[in-house]
C-alpha cells in the first residue's frame, strides 16, 4: 500500500466514522481506574485479615497447646540449676538459679487481673465475644477451613465499606463486615452461609460515578489506605508468630505438632538430667 493510498483509506474511514466516535471519555476512564483500584485494595485487604486471623490463632493455639509444655521446661531448667548452685556452692551458679527461679513467679496480682482479658492489641476474642452476649468459642484450627475461607472471600468483596459512597452505607457495611471477620475468625462456615444469605436479602445500592475532581480524590484516598494497610501486613510479617507462620505457610497447623515434638523431646531430656544430678 503507498502512502497516497493510505491516506486515502485513512479519508475514507474517517469520512464513514467521526474522529474519536467510540474512545471513552476521560471521566469515564478515570471511573475505571477507580474501580479498578478499589478491588485490587479488597484482594489486598482480605489478603491481609487473612493473615492477621492466622496469626492471632497461631498465637492463640501455640499458648493453649504448648504452653504447658513451655512452662514444665522453664521449671525444669531453673530446678537442675538449683541443684547444681546446691551442689558446687558457687555464688555465680546460686545467682543463675535465683535468676531463673525469679522468672518463673507471676507478678502478683497481674495474671488474675488480665489473664484471659486482654493482650497488647486489646480485649481478647473470648472476652469481647462474653461483653456482647456472643458464644465464646476458642479457634480450633490456625487456619480457617477452605469453606469458611471462600465465604469470607465473596462476602468480603461484596460488603466491603470501601465500596459505599454514602456515610451511611458505609456504615452498615462496617457493622456486617465486622460480624463477617468475626465468622471467619472462628471458622464458622455455617454462620458465613446464613451472612451471605443476610447480604443477598438486604438493599444493594448502585454505584453512581462522581465527577473527575471526586475520582481524583477517592483515588488518593485508596492510595493511603494501601500505605496504611501495607504497613500493618509489614508489622504482621515481621512479628514472632508472623515468622513462624512463614516457615509452614502451606501446613501452620501442622507446625504446631512440630513444634509439640521438640518440645517433647527437649522435656524427656531435661527430666533425664534432673534425674541424673538427683542421684
Amino acid at each position: 500500500m503507498t502512502t497516497s493510498q493510505g491516506e486515502q483509506g485513512g479519508g475514507a474511514d474517517a469520512r464513514r466514522e467521526p474522529a474519536g466516535a467510540g474512545a471513552p471519555r476521560p471521566e469515564e476512564r478515570l471511573e475505571q481506574a477507580v474501580r479498578a483500584a478499589e478491588q485490587a485494595l479488597i484482594e489486598f485487604e482480605i489478603a491481609v485479615e487473612t493473615f492477621r486471623v492466622e496469626v492471632e490463632n497461631f498465637s492463640r493455639l501455640h499458648e493453649q497447646k504448648l504452653g504447658p509444655m513451655y512452662a514444665r521446661l522453664e521449671e525444669l531448667d531453673a530446678r537442675i540449676l538449683e541443684v547444681k548452685a546446691e551442689r558446687s556452692g558457687d555464688p555465680e551458679d546460686r545467682r543463675r538459679a535465683d535468676e531463673a527461679r525469679a522468672q518463673l513467679a507471676p507478678i502478683p496480682g497481674v495474671e488474675e487481673l488480665l489473664n484471659g482479658w486482654m493482650d497488647g492489641g486489646g480485649l481478647y476474642p473470648e472476652a469481647a465475644a462474653m461483653l456482647t452476649d456472643q458464644p465464646v468459642r476458642p479457634p480450633q484450627r490456625v487456619r480457617p477451613g477452605e469453606e469458611a475461607r471462600k465465604l469470607y472471600r465473596d462476602l468480603a468483596r461484596k460488603a466491603h465499606p470501601d465500596l459505599a459512597q454514602e456515610d451511611s452505607e458505609r456504615r452498615r457495611r462496617e457493622e456486617f463486615i465486622t460480624r463477617v471477620n468475626a465468622a471467619y475468625a472462628r471458622g464458622d462456615a455455617s454462620e458465613l452461609r446464613e451472612l451471605a444469605e443476610e447480604w443477598a436479602a438486604g438493599p444493594q445500592p448502585k454505584r453512581v460515578a462522581g465527577p473527575a475532581d471526586e475520582l481524583y480524590a477517592r483515588l488518593e484516598w485508596l492510595a493511603r489506605r494501601k500505605e496504611l494497610l501495607t504497613a500493618v501486613a509489614k508489622e504482621l510479617e515481621d512479628s514472632a508468630i508472623g515468622g513462624m507462620l512463614r516457615l509452614a505457610p502451606e501446613d501452620p497447623d501442622g507446625l504446631l505438632d512440630e513444634i509439640a515434638e521438640q518440645l517433647r523431646t527437649q522435656l524427656a531430656e531435661r527430666e533425664a538430667e534432673l534425674a541424673r544430678l538427683l542421684d
